[in-house]
């Protein structure tokens, strides 16, 4: 194995710690951190850079062909029910990776002067780089309930941008509607992933794909029933 699996958490852990760090800032030294805006920016475009040249490393050891990494640790447990969080790598993952860090980072830079006046200028950094952790670490999920809880952070991260100008009516209107727009989505997803869990036993993808293809087999669950519970899932994803 190559170390750089080992690392590979750090791509959503990254920029989710810039976000921390410029909203603790923020919160505690607010006009202070609010003047050092060329500072703050570099910083996120850093680490926005940095988790780019490791999903680069991680596409490329793929292509060479090495097999899927997952990893994971055990997050809850009560008697029989497990509930484990980690990251999985395959060649998909690496390629959104790459499409995910790459887009982010050249949103970083050209917001340097698109927001250039505006005086949210290191909040809107903030947002946006907890926006792409959020995004991130979706792309990484070894497992529904994982996804379930990035997708969540993806839905507050637009409720957040689209209403940062929320002084303005139409901004704060549009951030409503996305608001309600998103929770009926995360109830489709939810439905999906009870459907699933119902059947399988399990939240993780491996196991859970297996027991779908031997339970459809069998004749204990229609094909109908199967493929309605998982559009229900992809159709937020």
């Amino acid at each position: 194995m190559e170390p750089i699996y080992q690392y590979a958490w750090l791509i959503p852990v990254l920029p989710l710690a810039g976000a921390m760090i410029l909203g603790l800032g923020l919160i505690s030294f607010g006009q202070a951190v609010s003047k050092l805006r060329s500072l703050c920016a570099g910083f996120i475009v850093f680490l926005l850079g940095t988790t780019m040249v490791l999903s680069f490393g991680l596409l490329w050891s793929q292509i060479q062909g090495h097999e899927t990494y997952t990893h994971v640790i055990e997050w809850a447990s009560a008697g029989d029910f497990r509930l484990t969080m980690g990251y999985t790598v395959d060649h998909i993952t690496a390629m959104m990776l790459v499409v995910v860090t790459t887009v982010a980072f050249f949103v970083m830079v050209y917001t340097d002067g698109y927001m250039a006046h505006d005086p949210g200028y290191v909040r809107f950094y903030a947002y946006l780089s907890l926006f792409s952790s959020s995004m991130l670490g979706l792309v990484i999920s070894p497992n529904l309930l994982q996804v379930y809880v990035f997708w969540e952070l993806v839905g507050m991260c637009s409720y957040l941008l689209i209403g940062f100008w929320y002084d303005r009516k139409p901004a704060a209107d549009a951030c409503q509607k996305a608001f309600v727009t998103n929770r009926v989505g995360d109830f489709g997803l939810l439905l999906g992933m009870l459907g699933l869990f119902w059947a399988t036993g399990t939240f993780e993808f491996e196991p859970m794909g297996l027991r779908l293809e031997s339970l459809v087999e069998s004749g204990s669950l229609s094909v109908a029933i199967a493929l309605s519970w998982l559009s229900w899932c992809s159709w937020v994803r």
